[in-house]
């Protein structure tokens, strides 16, 4: 019986180095970014050009999650700040959201958030 004990023992502690040296070499980081509203857009304003985007709707709403290569980058990575441009509308959407927020704040990239009724420019710059 304590034979048996050891042999249960020792293949949980391999499973469990398995399942953690297999996380550290992913390369494929995931970050949730609410509802799905322009979620591609927003994924890559916020993940690079590279990045994908899926609306999840496993829970019933739809959250968008981002997919983007991750890994320790060569230069440290600048902090980011957010900022809004005012409201998004008809006449200024997404690419007028993101030329506000360029103007408004130095390295700055904007896009539509959707909340409710209200759709908001958000920007996001380095700071």
């Amino acid at each position: 019986m304590e034979r048996m004990t050891s042999i249960v023992f020792i293949v949980n502690l391999l499973i469990i180095f398995t399942s953690v040296v297999n996380q550290t070499r992913a390369d494929t980081c995931t970050d949730g970014l609410g509802l799905c509203n322009g979620c591609d857009e927003r994924c890559k304003a916020k993940h690079g050009p590279s990045s994908e985007s899926n609306c999840d709707r496993s829970i019933g709403v739809g959250l968008c999650v981002c997919y983007y290569q991750c890994g320790s980058p060569s230069p440290p990575v600048q902090k980011k700040c957010n900022g809004g441009a005012g409201i998004c509308s008809q006449r200024c959407q997404g690419t007028c959201c993101d030329m506000n927020c360029a103007q408004k704040y130095n390295g700055g990239h904007g896009f539509c958030n959707t909340l409710g009724t209200f759709s908001l420019c958000q920007c996001e710059y380095p700071c």
